[in-house]
């Protein structure tokens, strides 16, 4: 199936991202008042650092991370701001050390929150196997669909590059332009729409919490085994379910992970639909092989368990090395390496922050449900690139 791509008139856009038609005038600035302190403006988002700055730096395995590296530079190459690094990538002199390799070709830089703190919030995520088939028969009915035909995205950066990471999602109502279902609305869709249907699988948490992780493994009735992967979503934003059964006063926050979450479900089942419609987001998927060390992520190459993070591309650039400086899952425990910025999630915003890939199956599961640390992040950018 494929959607509509449409461009809107420069007036309507600006309708829509601005409202200014009708707004007021803003007040003009006034001088500060004796004892108020005027507004900090917000920090830079890239502080300059240095190698010394890294704790663990020096015992990296930095071969494995240029290996990794040089495997995306299929990919990453064909962009301008990757294009010498990844040819130096290809060409590493026999005497130089995979370490030295990084240190000559990228400048190092601390990524700072607007309010000027350099931690943020590190998470997990993992590649979730469930059980599906191909035709709906109990108790194989939860179904998974690709992108709708209606489903209508409005790339912006046609008319404004500085909004390229953005899009609008609808669908066509008479003349009009409107959002498209929400998770509760498009329930019915799915009845209407299940010839459509692209595999059916047993658990509807199971594939909640697969949405949003992103993709998939599928083991199949008949023995076999697929991936599912992102290929849209409804343009609704991600709400957290943990923070609405926090806020509802069914748990506290320390039990708001993916296990605990699971076990409000399987104990409250009446109330299964009232707690996945608390998030509107809804993720269509593709069909993909099963291969590689992972799933693709947002770059478009395999994601590796342990070295790939997903991140805000608007601060860090997909492709980027990253130095991340974190703890391991619900511990204090150090955990200290070089990643790649591999991916991107609808949750995922802000400079200091991460989701960190764990890998596949119930282990790397386990691992993700639990990852909630505080940590610092600093990003590799090639020499010759002025942020």
């Amino acid at each position: 199936m494929t959607r509509r791509n449409l461009t809107l008139p420069a007036l309507l856009l600006g309708l829509l991202l601005a409202g200014c038609a009708t707004a007021p005038p803003a007040p003009p600035a006034c001088p500060p008042c004796p004892g108020v302190e005027a507004p900090k403006p917000a920090a830079a988002p890239l502080a300059p650092a240095h190698w010394s700055d890294l704790p663990g730096w020096e015992s990296e395995d930095h071969a494995a991370v240029l290996e990794l590296f040089r495997a995306q530079c299929a990919t990453l190459g064909k962009r301008t701001l990757w294009l010498s690094t990844c040819e130096s990538a290809m060409k590493v002199s026999a005497g130089e050390t995979a370490r030295q390799w990084f240190e000559a070709n990228f400048r190092l830089w601390q990524l700072v929150n607007p309010d000027g703190n350099r931690e943020g919030l590190v998470t997990g995520y993992f590649e979730p196997v469930v059980r599906g088939s191909r035709t709906q028969k109990p108790p194989y009915v939860t179904p998974v669909f690709g992108p709708p035909d209606d489903l209508i995205v409005v790339d912006l950066a046609a008319l404004h590059p500085e909004l390229r990471h953005l899009r609008l999602r609808g669908r066509i109502e008479g003349r009009r332009l409107v959002p498209y279902f929400s998770r509760a609305e498009w329930a019915a869709e799915e009845e209407r729409r299940a010839g459509r249907a692209l595999l059916w699988l047993d658990d509807p948490v199971d594939f909640f919490f697969l949405q949003i992780q992103g993709s998939g493994q599928v083991a199949l009735d008949d023995g076999s085994r697929i991936r599912i992967g992102y290929a849209d979503q409804n343009g609704h934003p991600y709400r957290s379910i943990g923070r609405w059964l926090i806020d509802q006063g069914e748990l506290k926050i320390h039990q708001a992970s993916m296990q605990g979450i699971r076990a409000w479900a399987a104990a409250h089942p009446q109330r299964l639909a009232e707690l996945l419609n608390a998030n509107p987001s809804v993720v269509f998927f593709r069909e993909l092989a099963v291969t590689g060390t992972g799933p693709p992520g947002a770059l478009g190459v395999p994601l590796t368990p342990e070295r790939s993070i997903a991140i805000d591309p608007r601060h860090t650039p997909l492709g980027a090395p990253v130095w991340l400086a974190t703890t391991w899952p619900n511990s204090e425990q150090t955990l200290a390496r070089l990643m790649l910025a591999q991916d991107t999630g609808g949750a995922i915003r802000g400079p200091v922050r991460a989701d960190f890939y764990w890998g596949t199956g119930t282990d790397a599961g386990a691992l993700a449900g639990r990852m909630r640390q505080q940590g610092r992040m600093w990003v590799l950018l090639p020499r010759h690139h002025e942020p």
